[in-house]
């Protein structure tokens, strides 16, 4: 079953509105403000972050403070901000989250998460030093050996399948982009 969230008033003008299929040849029921004929479009969310890693491969994940998924590991992400590219919110999310200092690195990964409206994208990252200071959404930021790795812990299916992808890459001395599609 998908999120999604159902728009019940104009943006514009608070007027309620209608769900239909704009004349404008569109081809999606949107929120149609009958008032002063606003068209209402819902997007994804894009979520960004990256994959912090030493010299020696260890990685940097966070110990969550906030729901969904308190107390569960994850790699430093958070949604993009507006006026910020994909990388600077990755790195900006990274800094908050870990207070981690890094080298931003190539995407790693485009998952697509339509069940609940978001996009999620990793970047690969070389960290500067391993001196954290995690922000309030986090209880601990932590240096993992990839055999260490908390797999059952992992606070999503997205960072789990980044993880694994990235540690297959690395054995395999590849770089790719990986596109994926999470239903």
């Amino acid at each position: 079953m998908s999120f999604r969230p159902t728009i019940k008033f104009c943006c514009q003008c608070g007027s309620p509105v209608k769900h239909a299929i704009p004349d404008d040849g569109d081809t999606r029921v949107r929120a149609i403000c009958p008032s002063c004929g606003f068209v209402h479009y819902q997007n994804p969310l894009n979520v960004v972050g990256c994959i912090p890693v030493t010299d020696d491969g260890r990685i940097l994940l966070c110990k969550r403070n906030i729901e969904p998924r308190w107390g569960k590991w994850t790699l430093p992400a958070g949604f993009m901000e507006l006026d910020e590219t994909t990388s600077e919110g990755a790195a900006r999310e990274t800094d908050e989250e870990a207070g981690a200092q890094i080298a931003m690195g190539r995407l790693f990964s485009v998952i697509s998460v339509p069940r609940v409206g978001q996009v999620h994208l990793f970047y690969c990252a070389r960290l500067l030093s391993e001196s954290f200071n995690p922000g309030h959404e986090t209880i601990e930021a932590r240096l993992f050996e990839p055999k260490d790795i908390p797999w059952d812990e992992l606070a999503f299916r997205t960072v789990s399948t980044t993880l694994q992808r990235y540690l297959d890459d690395r054995a395999r001395s590849i770089e790719q982009v990986h596109n994926i599609d999470l239903l």
